[in-house]
């Protein structure tokens, strides 16, 4: 069998690159090695930047997300118990959305599958080949039976640990990944909210984050050491130290039940090309950042508008240009958002052996910001996005 496009990853990379290619008439198929509920049910980032939701308008699928979504005008800043709002619409005219990775999801998957679109669940690929060949080809593995298929491009959407980027020789692409020396313990809690907006803490027992999912559901976040055990922290205890970190005068963090706990590892990870031949790296497979930059879903999404925009012109232009240019643009703009996560991460963490000097600076380089109006202006433009470098003709 041979399609023009293999997409290997059915998370919100690979669904709307599908959904995308689908409304031009361009035929793929995606591979995805879990379950579809799997898929759906994954916990993941909430805050999409404006250029991420208007893809999704623009693609069709955003119908739920315009109903549903939470929009918030900026963010608030703590530094140890004092509590600071920036208004991003005030000074930038522009604000983030709150809609749950795991929404996008089903609305993608869903959309994919009222058109009968080939998604092939639980059926891993086991590798690609050929990658500088006429055609490339993908080695899978469906129901027990080892198959295999030639595509004109691959597509990798499959994230850090997939099979795409494992397909590599060793050196065909360089990488570049810091592992940070602390996770985050997160829970999600049934409760209304407690803020109207996202609330980044600075304190000297570590960082916090109250975000959310809904008006109904909450998203919490404790700075802890990477080897942690979950099973020390007691429901009480999480709710004492967020207290601790969060609280402040006349301010109340309203509790809730909590009905799921989890610790992650931060990491910064990118590729410093993101093709290979015949095969595109995107999302997940290419860059990974921590959380505090809630970079993750919209990186990703700007990686398909570009190459997605490459392959409509491919296909109904017989001009290659866009597709070209994809691994540089793509690797400049995710370049600026790895820097932003990162000096993020390390603007509000207190790191193992720092020393009252570097903590007294970070505590003034956050009282600079929440005092400074040049510095709120440049931090409201790298929190709400950077622009997408080019748009699928849809």
């Amino acid at each position: 069998m041979h399609v023009p496009v293999a997409i290997i990853g059915a998370g919100p990379s690979g669904s709307l690159l599908a959904w995308i290619l689908r409304q031009r008439g361009i035929e793929s198929i995606v591979f995805e090695n879990r379950s579809r509920a799997y898929v759906e049910g994954r916990i993941r980032a909430g805050v999409m930047e404006k250029n991420a939701v208007d893809l999704m308008i623009r693609a069709g699928v955003g119908e739920r997300l315009q109903k549903e979504s939470m929009y918030q005008r900026g963010v608030e800043v703590g530094i140890n118990n004092t509590h600071h709002f920036i208004d991003f619409e005030k000074l930038i005219g522009v604000g983030v959305t709150v809609y749950g990775q795991s929404e996008v999801t089903k609305d993608l998957l869903g959309a994919l599958d009222s058109v009968g679109h080939n998604v092939l669940y639980e059926t891993p690929v086991t590798g690609v080949s050929d990658h500088h060949g006429d055609k490339i080809t993908v080695t899978y593995e469906e129901g027990g039976v080892e198959k295999t298929l030639t595509a004109d491009f691959v597509v990798g959407a499959d994230g850090y640990h997939g099979a795409s980027r494992k397909s590599l020789p060793e050196g065909g692409i360089r990488m570049h990944e810091k592992t940070y020396p602390l996770g985050w313990l997160g829970i999600m809690v049934k409760a209304p909210q407690s803020k109207p907006v996202a609330f980044f803490t600075y304190h000297d027992r570590g960082f916090a984050l109250l975000s959310m999912r809904s008006p109904e559901i909450q998203r919490l976040y404790l700075q802890v050491a990477n080897d942690e055990n979950l099973e020390e922290w007691s429901d009480d205890r999480i709710w004492d130290e967020l207290d601790a970190r969060m609280g402040t005068e006349g301010w109340e963090l309203i509790r809730g039940e909590i009905f799921q706990k989890d610790l992650a590892p931060l990491r910064s990870f990118f590729c410093e090309e993101q093709r290979y031949g015949r095969m595109f790296l995107a999302g997940d497979a290419a860059h990974i950042v921590p959380p505090t930059g809630a970079k993750g879903l919209n990186s990703a999404f700007a990686d398909i508008s570009v190459l997605s925009a490459g392959l409509i012109q491919h296909y109904t232009k017989d001009d290659s240009s866009i597709l070209d240019q994809y691994s540089r643009l793509a690797v400049e703009r995710n370049v600026q958002t790895q820097r932003f996560s990162w000096a993020n991460t390390a603007k509000y963490h207190i790191f193992p052996g720092t020393n009252s000097f570097e903590r007294r600076m970070q505590q003034a380089e956050l009282e600079y910001l929440v005092t400074d109006e040049t510095a709120q202006i440049s931090y409201a433009k790298q929190h709400t996005g950077l622009p997408f470098a080019y748009w699928p003709e849809l």
